[in-house]
């Protein structure tokens, strides 16, 4: 693959991967390889590669006599992923750290002034979108390529569940408050520490809201099939 076509699968991957995960293409929908070929411009071998790739990850599966649908999620498949990225996260501030520089600390600022916003005006993807723009500007605090690539792997493959429970389709207006209130406190924490320069203590204090995010995703989780069984 040229460097050209790999810069084309990589762009269409990435925001394919996107929409599925911020349930613009919801559980169950198909994609049909014409229509993004059409869309992408392009062949519809590239976009063949790229439905395979998303496949094998576990955001797609084909369907005999159907075509390529989106998966849909569920907690129990995806706990130990969950789990793996609470251990993974505390090595961001010790695995080739890289000091914040001033605008470094500016764009956690940033974040944090987005996120103090979202806390009045709430919305489920724009939301969704604070969190994954926040994911990404964690990962240049590092620069062990390995953590990063497999971070960024296992993020992916959770956020969706987080997405429909917390903040989408399967939660309240109530709970998606509740989870910009909690993200508001983990994004002001980190900012604060990144400013004193203090790596080790954000990959702390990430780990601990992971872990903590995944705790009220069970619960909730809980209390819904405790509520059906009545």
């Amino acid at each position: 693959m040229t460097g050209e076509a790999r810069a084309r699968f990589e762009r269409i991957y990435t925001l394919l991967r996107e929409r599925i995960c911020l349930l613009d293409y919801p559980p169950g929908m198909r994609l049909r390889e014409e229509d993004l070929a059409e869309e992408f411009d392009t062949s519809r071998t590239p976009i063949r590669r790229v439905l395979a790739r998303l496949e094998d990850e576990g955001y797609l599966r084909s369907v005999h006599g159907v075509g390529t649908m989106v998966t849909d999620i569920d907690i129990a498949s995806l706990e130990q992923v969950y789990r793996l990225r609470v251990e993974l996260s505390e090595l961001i501030g010790k695995l080739s750290p890289v000091p914040p520089d001033e605008d470094a600390k500016r764009a956690f600022a940033t974040m944090k002034s987005r996120c103090e916003e979202l806390v009045g005006t709430p919305s489920q993807r724009a939301f969704a979108q604070l969190n994954m723009d926040f994911f990404h500007l964690l990962m240049t605090l590092t620069e062990n390529e390995p953590l990063q690539e497999f971070s960024e792997r296992l993020y992916y493959q959770t956020t969706r569940i987080w997405l429909k429970r917390a903040a989408g389709e399967d939660g309240t207006e109530e709970t998606l408050a509740s989870e910009i209130g909690f993200f508001l406190r983990e994004v002001s924490d980190i900012a604060a520490a990144v400013a004193c320069g203090a790596l080790e203590s954000v990959g702390q204090i990430r780990r601990a809201h992971v872990a903590m995010s995944f705790a009220r995703l069970k619960k909730r989780a809980g209390e819904e099939v405790e509520a059906a069984s009545f």
